[in-house]
């Protein structure tokens, strides 16, 4: 297979009330976090069929053939069991197999856009790492073209060191790294106030 592609990785969870956006919905209720947990990944398949890299969608409890992520457009796995740490290693490790540069995302950035993924791979033709940050000190975006498994293994994540830890262990490689602006993900009331038109069914 030719490997001189750019693969796009994205994690979503499977839409069930209760098992998404959990600090979200400790304020608003299941039902609505489940409405905005919706929204947020139409917005993120949308940026996702802008972009003109190959899709690999991974669900981190089940693959389902007949949701809203076609199965023409997207290539379809499921997380593997373990940490964040140990499901996005497996991940690039899947992709990179078949790819030349992966970038990875989420499902809960609404300020993500196409320009940001394009950008994120051209970065890669001179980069080893690149990141986008998120204003929590987590990160929304990580790609890379070989497999740095030191950016995930024995990580503390969910916590506002993760971006900061991540740049250290780059720098500790000696890796060149370049830095996506810096974006809002979704997890809180709060921040489902900055972003209204995720609050809707």
């Amino acid at each position: 297979m030719e490997k001189k592609r750019s693969g796009l990785i994205i994690f979503i969870k499977n839409p069930v009330a209760g098992k998404v956006k959990t600090r979200l919905a400790a304020t608003i209720g299941n039902q609505r976090a489940l409405g905005v947990y919706l929204n947020l990944m139409q917005h993120t398949r949308d940026v996702a069929l802008a972009a003109s890299v190959n899709r690999h969608l991974f669900y981190d409890q089940e693959l389902n053939t007949e949701d809203a992520w076609s199965n023409q457009d997207f290539i379809k796995d499921v997380q593997v069991s373990g940490d964040l740490g140990k499901r996005m290693e497996a991940a690039f490790r899947t992709v990179l197999s078949r790819n030349s540069k992966a970038v990875i995302i989420g499902s809960d950035c609404p300020e993500i856009t196409p320009e940001i993924i394009a950008s994120a791979f051209n970065r890669l033709d001179l980069a080893d790492i690149v990141i986008g940050p998120t204003y929590d000190g987590g990160y929304y975006l990580l790609g890379m073209k070989t497999l740095h498994t030191e950016l995930f293994t024995e990580m503390t994540w969910s916590t506002e060191t993760v971006y900061t830890d991540t740049i250290n262990r780059i720098k500790a490689k000696g890796l060149l790294y370049s830095v996506c602006p810096t974006l809002s993900d979704m997890d809180n009331e709060d921040d489902l106030n900055k972003f209204p038109r995720f609050n809707l069914s």
